[in-house]
């Protein structure tokens, strides 16, 4: 390895990812891989010594999430970029990433290539995000100022409209079933409506989602 090789440690909890995000950075050339960790309480004491460069973080973590683990870690390493690589699109969890001192926040269906040039826009100042999160980062300010929903009954109602079920919303956001369904009912009042159909309509045609 040469010394000018970005230096990438991975804190991913799924051991078969893990490798693979291994395998797939650390054989390309101007790469290196210092540091691989399941989870933020393992990583804490090793990760100062591997010095990385960038650290590609998972968001559903044993123990600390990985979105809470960002100041933590910037406390530890501070001159590294973080990199939020997860299956998760919500986005509050996306600002929080951002707002915790992300860097860039990638889908886990990101290809190979798409991470490794990431790695390097990031070392060069840049801001990677996968298309959809980027749209998604756009859509936020470009909706309606006025609204009259909450920033989680948005990110609740824009679930609802991709077809998502209250269940699986409820997983996904890390609450419970009654707070999602308590959540709609508040949706429904504040924009006058008995349907979840009507909801997305009134919602879509005022740029609240």
């Amino acid at each position: 390895m040469q010394d000018l090789d970005i230096r990438i440690a991975l804190i991913e909890d799924d051991e078969t990812i893990r490798e693979g995000y291994e395998y797939l950075i650390g054989n390309n050339e101007g790469y290196k891989i210092v540091g691989s960790f399941a989870s933020y309480e393992e990583a804490s004491k090793k990760i100062a010594k591997c010095d990385p460069d960038v650290i590609l973080l998972d968001v559903e973590l044993p123990g600390i999430s990985g979105i809470d683990a960002i100041p933590k870690i910037k406390k530890l390493v501070s001159d590294a970029h973080i990199i939020i690589l997860t299956v998760y699109e919500q986005e509050l969890l996306i600002f929080r990433a951002l707002g915790n001192g992300a860097s860039g926040y990638l889908t886990k269906d990101t290809p190979h290539k798409k991470i490794i040039s990431s790695i390097k826009e990031v070392m060069g100042g840049g801001g990677p995000m996968s298309s959809q999160i980027a749209k998604m980062v756009i859509q936020s300010f470009q909706r309606n100022e006025e609204s009259p929903l909450t920033p989680r009954e948005t990110e609740i109602l824009e679930q609802i409209a991709t077809g998502k079920s209250r269940k699986r919303i409820a997983e996904e956001l890390y609450i419970d079933l009654e707070t999602v369904k308590s959540h709609i009912k508040n949706i429904y009042s504040k924009l006058n409506v008995h349907s979840k159909a009507d909801a997305i309509k009134l919602a879509r045609d005022n740029k609240f989602i």
